[in-house]
């Protein structure tokens, strides 16, 4: 079986200022397109490519894809997109800078809803301009499918499903594959491939733009896992 290859995306706009981003669809900054460009380097100058990738609807997931397949002369391959590999939406907590949220509700709130594995955020009203469904790139989604505030155990529930339905097969089938995603949905992702307790994945921090490898023997049995150095 060939590589599976994890990337959160680089960083955001809102990342910089340390803001609670979600489904927001924000920009990546100067220095995230910068990180993007260096994760494509480095997959090249370690040989890495891939014949599929998977990333969210979320520009700064397919704004770091296409950086990378540039560095890799790549732009050629198919990419999926899916709504389910978005970030975890953080309800009314999207817009709002993580210091105010905590200085005005508290450690233990602020704890609970940012990395919590059941725990939601406060939900947004549908009636908000930035509730998910007045936007166009869901506007195929059913109204129980768009989300107005996710646990992390809510964003596992939708990546998992597309993992197995999607991606796992084609690895099966020997392709090496790209995932582009955000800090929450691989985290899901992670937990479930590697099967880490619901305590011990809220601890797992992924860092932006820094190619996860996975290499595997027999099936889906990992043989070797690492992260490329930028």
């Amino acid at each position: 079986m060939k590589k599976l290859v994890l990337l959160r995306h680089g960083e955001s706009v809102w990342n910089k200022k340390n803001i609670f981003t979600g489904w927001m669809d924000v920009k990546l900054s100067n220095n995230g397109i910068i990180e993007a460009k260096n994760a494509g380097k480095i997959l090249r100058k370690n040989k890495i490519s891939f014949d599929i990738v998977y990333t969210s609807l979320l520009n700064r997931a397919i704004h770091t894809t296409w950086e990378v397949l540039y560095k890799l002369n790549l732009t050629w391959i198919k990419v999926y997109k899916t709504w389910k590999l978005n970030e975890r939406h953080y309800g009314k907590l999207q817009g709002l800078n993580k210091d105010d949220v905590l200085n005005k509700y508290g450690i233990i709130k602020f704890q609970n809803w940012r990395r919590s594995f059941k725990i939601n955020p406060p939900k947004i009203n549908t009636n908000n301009i930035n509730y998910p469904g007045k936007d166009k790139k869901y506007k195929k989604l059913k109204k129980n499918n768009i989300p107005v505030g996710e646990s992390l155990l809510d964003t596992y529930n939708r990546v998992i499903p597309y993992w197995k339905k999607n991606i796992y097969k084609n690895l099966l089938k020997n392709k090496s594959i790209l995932i582009v995603a955000h800090g929450n949905s691989l985290r899901a992702l992670i937990k479930y491939i590697e099967n880490i307790s619901d305590k011990n994945i809220l601890k797992y921090e992924i860092p932006t733009a820094k190619p996860l490898i996975y290499e595997y023997k027999n099936k889906f049995n990992i043989k070797k896992k690492y992260y490329l150095k930028i």
